[in-house]
């Protein structure tokens, strides 16, 4: 009987040893995983450009699209998420230190650009003295709108301008007196109508059906301002982190991106 007993004992523990050691090999090695990103080109990205080859590395990969751009973070840091594409560094850690969260990046992807479109005229050069340009009434893109136009030479900025923080004030020089037109950025499409130039972000123009490739002047994008995926910063070292860079890196995803995302900027590290 003593014998009897110790036997089921033995096999118990060896049972729950098993079981633990099973637990943590999973949580090690989850393969079950969901990415956010916000509808349109992003989306479309994970679907087109991260999915398969994660699916390919063996991941059972669902993808969940957002409307706004609150909601993703929201969701990757209560784990309904295990990671998100959809935001530059600036607002990711503007974010981050607002709600409390710690996220961090795992890889830059390329991102649509802003551009200066226009009905009026085909070239930078046909611009005419005295213009209108709408532009976005947020600080942290009409930063952006502002480098483009210096990029361009239509205007200068004065010495030692922060190029995160540009507003109308740190113009040098309006080579051609442009009038500049502060608009909500989700309306900016719809001025390229009404206004002579409209400095148009990317996303915004996408889901307009507009064409990047039709902008006269494109944005000389810095990496800040360049989507990445993001996840919990106590998963940066994970497994799934270090393949969602790997297939990012492959050519694979390059070959995507240069098929299906035309006009979209590439980060440093692919050039």
């Amino acid at each position: 009987m003593k014998k009897w007993s110790l036997l089921v004992v033995l096999a118990l523990t060896v049972s729950f040893l098993a079981a633990c050691g099973g637990k943590e090999a999973g949580s090690e090695s989850k393969k079950e995983v969901t990415i956010g990103a916000t509808s349109g080109p992003y989306s479309d990205m994970v679907t087109k450009a991260i999915k398969p080859g994660l699916e390919k590395k063996g991941y059972t990969v669902e993808v969940k699209e957002f409307s706004d751009y609150i909601q993703p973070n929201n969701a990757l840091a209560q784990g309904d998420l295990d990671a998100n594409l959809f935001q530059h560094k600036v607002y990711m850690e503007t974010f981050a230190k607002q709600h409390n969260l710690e996220l961090s990046e795992v890889i830059v992807v390329p991102t649509a650009p802003m551009g200066i479109y226009s009905q009026k005229f085909n070239s930078i050069e046909d611009i005419k003295e005295g213009s209108a340009i709408a532009i976005p009434n947020d600080p942290t893109n009409a930063a952006r709108a502002f480098q483009i136009l210096e990029d361009a030479k239509l205007i200068t900025l004065k010495p030692d301008t922060d190029p995160l923080t540009i507003s109308e004030k740190d113009i040098d020089q309006n080579v051609k007196n442009l009038q500049f037109k502060p608009i909500e950025a989700a309306q900016l499409p719809r001025s390229v109508d009404s206004v002579d130039l409209s400095a148009v972000p990317g996303n915004y123009a996408l889901a307009a059906n507009m064409n990047l490739l039709d902008a006269i002047q494109l944005e000389n994008m810095p990496d800040q301002y360049r989507n990445r995926v993001v996840v919990n910063t106590k998963d940066v070292d994970s497994q799934l982190a270090k393949d969602i860079k790997e297939v990012v890196e492959a050519a694979e995803f390059e070959e995507v991106i240069d098929e299906e995302f035309k006009g979209f900027g590439k980060p440093e590290w692919m050039k």
